[in-house]
């Protein structure tokens, strides 16, 4: 018999494997505790902190979709993120990291090394000597963010991986904005790949989690302890409706790139717009790049107004289909502002070094009918224009 596809068996994960009722769905295990087997014998789960049944059916499914040894499930995505840093570095090892990466990693990243925890690089990995910086500076933890949140630079992670594991580096990729159906990491030399599966992973807008995702059993092992010992592991429910969203991943990625590709022809030819980021248009600087690395172009669309704040707050609220909100990657499609909202804890000159301006606004593209969206960009871009 021939092997599933990761595709196949990821929507099948934890599906009639209940050995007590026959429930066809893998049941929520909600206990925090569970029985020794004997005296200092513990069963495969102790303490739902450490392991839960029904997190690790979810753990299984996103290891077998990234084609990693193990995941480690987190309540959030910076959890996942906070995992990797707390396990891999230390005072004095170097955090090299992209200049434009998400607001909240760079938080993150900056909070850390203004404490001592480690020291913190940022560069331009999309530069064309970014391979020779990483050899000069010769960081312990390489990160790795493609496409970039919001501007959708396309990073080689194939060339970056080499040239960190040539100085010795762990290499890291945020694979969020495309997920495994559109970008697999770990195939092109990454050693660990984490998620926000808040995004497009669950899908529904209603989970708050993350993962990490590692290519080795020892960096999996690894990983699992510090998850247990910083308590940033994710809860049962939430896995339950993790493995939920999970199961239709692949057909709605397929329906945000559809949307998203009719957007960006409309944003393209529309004289209110004065700059379009997407890797699917041939213009893009890592359109090739991205053809090579990637299956799918994904469904984040960024682009840039003419005009100024006005010319924002009017479009803005003219919109009815996109919601003005935070997060991406659910089936409805979100408008959200980066210089006052996912990149707002930047200074104004590191939002500027990353290309972030007063009049970009960043489109989660959902799978409502494609037209529909069209038609209500169409109408709150007229205004603009009209005024």
């Amino acid at each position: 018999m021939t092997e599933p596809t990761p595709i196949t068996r990821t929507v099948r994960a934890g599906i009639d494997q209940d050995p007590n009722h026959g429930a066809v769905v893998a049941p929520i295990y909600l206990s925090t505790t569970y029985t020794f087997e004997d005296f200092g014998v513990p069963r495969a789960h102790d303490y739902s902190r450490r392991g839960n049944p029904t997190r690790t059916v979810l753990a299984g499914a996103l290891a077998t979709l990234e084609g990693g040894a193990g995941a480690v499930v987190t309540a959030s995505g910076m959890g996942a993120i906070s995992t990797v840093l707390h396990a891999l570095l230390k005072p004095g090892d170097l955090l090299l990291a992209p200049h434009d990466c998400y607001g909240g990693s760079w938080r993150l990243f900056d909070a850390l090394a203004s404490k001592g925890n480690f020291e913190l690089k940022l560069v331009d990995l999309t530069a064309p000597d970014a391979a020779d910086v990483i050899a000069r500076e010769r960081p312990t933890l390489l990160w790795i963010e493609t496409p970039s949140n919001p501007l959708l630079r396309v990073s080689d992670i194939a060339a970056l991986s080499a040239a960190g594991h040539a100085v010795g580096a762990t290499v890291v990729a945020d694979n969020t904005f495309l997920s495994p159906i559109w970008q697999r990491p770990l195939e092109l030399g990454v050693d660990l790949v984490v998620h926000s599966t808040t995004k497009y992973l669950n899908g529904h807008s209603d989970v708050v989690g993350g993962v990490v995702v590692a290519a080795t059993p020892e960096l999996h092992t690894d990983l699992l302890w510090w998850a247990n010992c910083l308590g940033v592991t994710g809860g049962a429910f939430d896995a339950y409706l993790g493995l939920r969203g999970l199961r239709t991943l692949h057909l709605r990625m397929a329906a945000h790139e559809a949307n998203a590709a009719r957007v960006v022809e409309l944003l393209g030819q529309h004289p209110a717009v004065s700059a379009v980021h997407y890797p699917g248009l041939a213009a893009h600087p890592g359109h090739d790049l991205a053809r090579r690395q990637q299956s799918g172009f994904g469904g984040i669309v960024t682009f840039e107004l003419h005009g100024g704040e006005l010319q924002v707050r009017t479009f803005l609220d003219a919109l009815t289909l996109f919601c003005p909100a935070e997060s991406l990657g659910g089936v409805e499609s979100l408008v959200s502002h980066p210089a006052t909202m996912t990149h707002a804890s930047m200074p104004p000159q590191v939002q500027a070094a990353a290309g972030i301006t007063p009049t970009m606004l960043r489109l989660s593209v959902g799978i409502e009918d494609g037209a529909d969206l069209v038609a209500d960009l169409s109408r709150a871009l007229d205004l603009i224009s009209r005024g």
